[in-house]
């Protein structure tokens, strides 16, 4: 009995410091909870970490001998479903650098490393616009913008491109491709071969547009045409302004789709030089009054959340063979994009 009655007394003890301690728990968090909705909390814009790439070697009289000169990568496929760093998508990231290089006094110009074949035309009107600010003085102050293209800089990747003051690549690079595209898969032959059939209920005529179920109608192709034609209007005027070319001899030559290299975007005016990216570095010295400025570029920090996020997502691990996908990127029906031709199947 005395043993039974002690083990129940060391229970009732044990109990009775549980509760105490969430007893605690819960005043702590109710207190710190008050103190928090009380405290005004000011949002912090996200920003990147800097990496030095070339170290600066200022003159004596140099008047900022701490300037430096921000390198932004602009790579891949330019589309708002690609996942970013800092931002919702990698759209937002190239915003978000260019705003944190627009805002540092101690930058003095900006290089945009180009290498995208293109991409979704929203997308990449959005970064032209970006770069576009920046280049003159949407954040309070003009800073050059010398975009530097690496071994593709097409179609949407030139379309960014145009928003820079000086523009370079390497004689070997591809660029140009000047135009839009929109395709769709038609498999109606194949679900009558299968014996399948879709029915469609629809508000309207052209609610079911770009079905791969049944053949176009005329009226459709002449919307889809018409789509394709206003994208591809502003995209040669764009070209025509900034790089100061006779629109209607751009529409009835080089913006024909066609992809050209960098010795021959020099030759038509699309580019101002070829050159290495060295080259790129010392015209952004040169048109931003830096000499000798440090180089850098914007790095995202590392963070616990996107382990986490990455751990948990390991337990779906799956195997998958995506022969399209690694031959190039799957386009999406019914999107407009600035990408070369060979990118379609």
């Amino acid at each position: 009995m005395t043993q039974k009655t002690s083990g129940c007394l060391w229970m009732l003890a044990g109990f009775g410091l549980c509760l105490g301690f969430l007893t605690v728990l819960a005043i702590v968090f109710i207190v710190s909870s008050g103190n928090s909705m009380r405290t005004v909390v000011t949002p912090r814009a996200p920003r990147f970490e800097e990496s030095v790439v070339v170290d600066g070697k200022p003159a004596k009289d140099a008047k900022d001998p701490d300037a430096k000169i921000a390198l932004i990568y602009l790579r891949g496929i330019i589309s708002a479903a690609e996942p970013g760093a800092l931002g919702e998508s990698m759209v937002e990231d190239i915003k978000i650098q260019l705003e944190q290089a627009a805002t540092d006094d101690k930058v003095k110009a900006i290089v945009l490393y180009v290498d995208s074949p293109g991409g979704e035309v929203t997308a990449s009107d959005t970064i032209y616009n970006a770069v576009r600010k920046v280049r003159d003085g949407g954040y309070g102050k003009k800073k050059p913008v010398v975009v530097y293209m690496g071994s593709l800089a097409a179609s949407g990747g030139y379309y960014v491109s145009c928003a820079g003051n000086w523009l370079m690549a390497n004689e070997t690079t591809l660029t140009g491709s000047i135009g839009v595209i929109m395709q769709s898969i038609n498999y109606r032959e194949l679900f009558g071969k299968v014996g399948l059939e879709t029915i469609t209920f629809k508000s309207g005529q052209f609610k079911d547009m770009l079905s791969g179920s049944r053949e176009l109608t005329q009226e459709e192709r002449d919307y889809v045409q018409k789509m394709i034609m206003d994208s591809y209007a502003k995209f040669v005027g764009i070209v025509a302004r900034e790089r100061k070319l006779n629109e209607d001899e751009l529409r009835h030559g080089l913006a024909d789709g066609r992809v050209i290299s960098g010795k021959d975007a020099k030759a038509a005016n699309l580019i101002n030089a070829t050159g290495e990216v060295e080259d790129a570095y010392a015209k952004a010295m040169e048109l931003g009054g830096a000499k000798g400025a440090t180089v850098v570029r914007y790095e995202a920090a590392f963070k616990f959340g996107k382990l986490f996020r990455l751990l948990g997502q390991s337990e779906k691990t799956s195997v998958e063979v995506n022969v399209a996908r690694a031959l190039g990127p799957k386009l999406e029906a019914g999107r407009l994009y600035f990408l070369p031709g060979f990118y379609a199947p």
